[in-house]
């Protein structure tokens, strides 16, 4: 497993598709997920230490693992296939060594483990078929922010052009 940090989240409006970079916190590879508002909105309140009057479901999921004395320890991207990532939450209680895995959707995921806090690795594998890095650096316009810092950017876009449902290829890079 290499571990890996939130780098950037795209929120681009009038579509329900936003994107999400991981880059490698020891290296250069960075690759993009797809995912829903929803998550991408929770991932966007947990970097700018916003909250709901009343827990939406994401810290509902979070305060519901802590209430029944479980930690979550850390986020896994486990597999790729077909276009399509898989992920698991690995918890911890204080009353046991064993780890207990949860399937997740990679978004649901992240967006837990961005409100945790807690460390994101991916498979090698994932990593070497996802890479997005092979054709120079992420292209996406800079927001001012240092690239080698830990804190992820977030940029908000207008969708525009003929297909709305797929961003320019140029934010692939």
């Amino acid at each position: 497993m290499t571990s890996m940090r939130l780098s950037r989240l795209v929120l681009r409006d009038n579509t329900d598709q936003q994107w999400l970079f991981l880059t490698e916190r020891e290296g250069e590879r960075t690759f993009p997920i797809v995912i829903g508002t929803p998550e991408a909105f929770e991932i966007q309140r947990v970097l700018e230490d916003q909250e709901h009057a009343r827990p939406l479901t994401h810290r509902l999921a979070f305060d519901t693992i802590s209430a029944l004395g479980a930690k979550l320890a850390r986020v896994e991207i486990v597999d790729l296939r077909e276009n399509t990532f898989f992920a698991r939450l690995i918890l911890t209680t204080a009353n046991s060594e064993e780890e207990i895995q949860v399937d997740a959707r990679p978004s649901d995921a992240l967006a837990l483990g961005m409100r945790a806090g807690c460390p994101i690795h991916v498979a090698e594998s994932v990593l070497e078929q996802a890479r997005s890095d092979e054709s120079g650096p992420d292209s996406l316009p800079e927001s001012g922010a240092d690239p080698e810092q830990d804190t992820p950017e977030t940029d908000s876009e207008e969708s525009g052009g003929p297909d709305e449902s797929d961003p320019p290829e140029s934010e692939l890079l």
